[in-house]
């Protein structure tokens, strides 16, 4: 007796199982072939014929033009999109020249493995037209992996580390920054220069404290060294080590203002004066550097231009253009903490 039950349509599940990749991948196979390698596109074509898969003919008319959109691609915890002014400044910056252009900025949180995964997912499926990479760290990138092999239009907010000649960017020049500020620094008689370095998986925690390395040569101590992880809290815990460590130090210099601010918090709680014990600098002059007490020497970023050159870069490697890669100069403020 025949079975009269009827058989279920294919779908984009039964594709992808098929032919061994993502939901996403053979979607953008049916949209076009729009970032998907020869091997992947015949991997799909030859599933659909084996499954009998046929694509609904509106939807994929629909999905054949751009997104017209773009993400804003954080890799950071929700706690540090709050915390940290300067990822706030760049989203603005980039909604702002997308706006111009009458294009929308989708932010997409990625700072656990599994918000990368669902992040590739969303960016792989044509979602957007391509993202802006912010705060990258080597080490947690596999994600960057899938979105080069499926050719994404991708442009990051300083070097990505792993990824330099697979990404274009825009970064600040964290190294002569650094060097700028030890140079200032040492200017006032500090001897006892110690550093509060970001993040050594990031390219401005790396680049910063070459910086700083190089430009103090022979008086160079790694013991005069903390890293930190750009909170606050950070910059308060490693400001501790280093006045036990070394309690004749002169002058501090954090890589970010909000570790900065955090040194001032403990050098106050220990009696010390700033700037007449300790001269304390930090660097992206975010808001907190007018907050302080004194107000801090820093060096600042051009998070509004930043944040525009990346929007431009990025929709020329959308329009087909090769990526490029810019270095913008920082600049020597000067207040009252050093």
């Amino acid at each position: 007796m025949a079975d009269s039950t009827p058989r279920k349509r294919p779908t984009i599940e039964d594709v992808a199982r098929e032919s061994g990749v993502s939901r996403g991948t053979v979607s953008r196979v049916l949209n076009g072939g729009h970032w998907v390698s020869p091997d992947a596109a015949a991997a799909v074509e030859k599933a659909i014929k084996k499954t009998g898969f046929r694509a609904n003919p509106h939807a994929r008319n629909l999905a054949t033009a751009r997104a017209n959109s773009i993400a804003f691609l954080l890799t950071e915890s929700h706690e540090r999109l709050f915390e940290d002014p300067n990822f706030s400044a760049l989203m603005r910056g980039a909604a702002a020249a997308l706006a111009e252009r009458d294009l929308p900025l989708v932010l997409l949180m990625a700072g656990s493995d599994a918000e990368q995964r669902r992040a590739t997912e969303f960016i792989t499926a044509g979602h957007v037209d391509g993202a802006l990479l912010v705060s990258s760290h080597r080490g947690r990138e596999s994600f960057l992996g899938e979105l080069v092999a499926a050719e994404v239009p991708v442009i990051a907010c300083g070097i990505p580390l792993g990824y330099e000649r697979r990404i274009g960017y825009v970064a600040a020049d964290d190294l002569e920054g650094a060097r700028d500020m030890v140079v200032h620094l040492r200017g006032l008689g500090r001897t006892r220069v110690a550093h509060i370095a970001g993040p050594l998986d990031t390219s401005g925690g790396t680049g910063r404290l070459e910086g700083y390395r190089l430009e103090m040569g022979s008086s160079f101590e790694e013991s005069l060294v903390e890293e930190g992880d750009y909170s606050r809290t950070s910059g308060e815990r490693a400001m501790r080590a280093l006045l036990e460590r070394h309690p004749d130090v002169d002058a501090v210099f954090a890589a970010n203002d909000l570790m900065a601010a955090g040194a001032l918090d403990v050098l106050r709680a220990a009696g010390r004066s700033v700037p007449g014990d300790v001269a304390v600098a930090g660097f992206d002059d975010a808001p907190i550097a007018t907050r302080t007490s004194p107000e801090l020497t820093t060096m600042r970023q051009p998070f509004d231009r930043i944040a525009r050159e990346m929007v431009r870069m990025l929709l020329e490697v959308i329009d087909g253009q090769p990526a490029a890669r810019l270095t913008m100069p920082t600049e020597l403020v000067v207040r009252g903490s050093a």
